[in-house]
């Protein structure tokens, strides 16, 4: 589980923050959840102190009214947490320099003076936090990104049953292991971005892993979620030999 820290010394923007970030979490049924939430960075120092090898993502105001700023903060967390994703979210723009001098490779610097902005920009952040989580994680494990409207989702290859074209124009339809999600793109760029998966139809590309059988009578392959997809004349000798290896 990824954890995720507030630090912001305004309640109302604390609160509002950790509203928007527990809403995202929920619906999104990510495997996170908010750790902490304080006005205090040397609780945050504390919580990590407390609970070594703990991976988070921070969303840190750079004004704390402490004598520990934001920027202070962020270099402290790195020392304890080296993987650790930070995010600034604050009304001084002007100090954003400060992250490349500390080094702190910061994920976001948002500003609060745009407030329309805030949310989206920090639903991103939590989406690419949970995808690098995942791969840290687990090194081996492939993941496919998928941008819909505002949202970055990461999917993992083995959730994947088929990707194909959709009814509407510029767009496809990713069937997975529970459900289906539809998103701008093409089969040629499914192809370029996993190589791993087979172009079995014009309109279709499949996750051999997925295939629980081929129907060489019908031209048809059945997925291990009970879904079907379509295999071309031409495609289907290609399917057989990768099945066979798989």
């Amino acid at each position: 589980m990824l954890s995720i820290f507030i630090c912001e010394d305004d309640i109302k923007q604390r609160e509002r923050l950790k509203k928007i970030v527990d809403n995202y979490i929920m619906i999104e049924e990510l495997d996170m959840e908010v750790a902490l939430e304080t006005e205090n960075p040397c609780d945050v120092l504390d919580y990590l102190d407390e609970n070594p090898k703990k991976m988070g993502l921070y969303f840190l105001d750079v004004d704390l009214q402490h004598k520990i700023n934001g920027i202070a903060l962020a270099s402290k967390i790195r020392e304890r947490d080296d993987l650790g994703k930070i995010v600034f979210v604050t009304t001084h723009s002007e100090l954003s320099y400060l992250t490349f001098v500390h080094k702190i490779e910061a994920l976001d610097y948002i500003i609060k003076d745009k407030p329309e902005e805030i949310q989206r920009r920090v639903c991103d952040c939590i989406q690419i936090a949970n995808k690098r989580h995942l791969n840290d994680k687990n090194p081996d494990k492939k993941i496919y990104t998928v941008k819909i409207e505002d949202r970055v989702l990461a999917v993992p290859y083995e959730e994947v049953m088929f990707i194909e074209s959709s009814d509407v124009p510029h767009k496809l339809v990713l069937h997975l292991d529970n459900g289906q999600l539809e998103y701008y793109g093409s089969l040629k760029e499914v192809e370029q971005a996993i190589p791993d998966f087979y172009r079995c139809h014009k309109s279709v590309v499949v996750n051999p892993n997925n295939i629980k059988e081929i129907d060489k009578s019908t031209k048809e392959a059945e997925m291990v979620n009970g879904e079907y997809c379509l295999i071309s004349a031409r495609a289907m000798k290609g399917l057989l030999k990768i099945v066979e290896k798989v």
